[in-house]
């Protein structure tokens, strides 16, 4: 199942204001970046984008392995997190030294401490 354009974060508008507006969660292999959306989008899916740098993760071929695992774990989990938020998933190097359930284990965990935030 692939992500539809309106289940990601496409502008880096989107990605900065997920960055300076919202709350941080860390979870060893990534660090889990969440902001409510306005109240007018609330009802819609929420809405995530992967960020994978050379500094943190390696060359591209590591990268993009972090990126595509990151994906594929928030498609299989996205129903634990509640409508109406941006997600930002950015990879660490340990996400690839981890085994696949482990890190599935970490999101899921991450994703019951989602509170939406109250927008000011």
């Amino acid at each position: 199942m692939n992500l539809r354009a309106g289940q990601r974060l496409r502008r880096n508008d989107d990605f900065r204001a997920v960055r300076e507006q919202g709350r941080r969660l860390d979870c060893g292999a990534f660090l889990l970046t969440w902001r409510t959306r306005p109240a007018e989008s609330t009802a819609t899916p929420a809405r995530v984008g992967v960020v994978a740098s050379r500094a943190a993760v390696g060359d591209a071929v590591h990268r993009n392995r972090a990126k595509r695992r990151l994906r594929e774990i928030y498609r299989k989990h996205q129903a634990l997190v509640p409508p109406g938020l941006d997600l930002v998933l950015t990879a660490r190097a340990a996400l690839l030294r981890l085994e696949f359930p482990e890190v599935e284990q970490r999101f899921a965990q991450a994703c019951r401490k989602l509170t939406p935030l109250k927008n000011d």
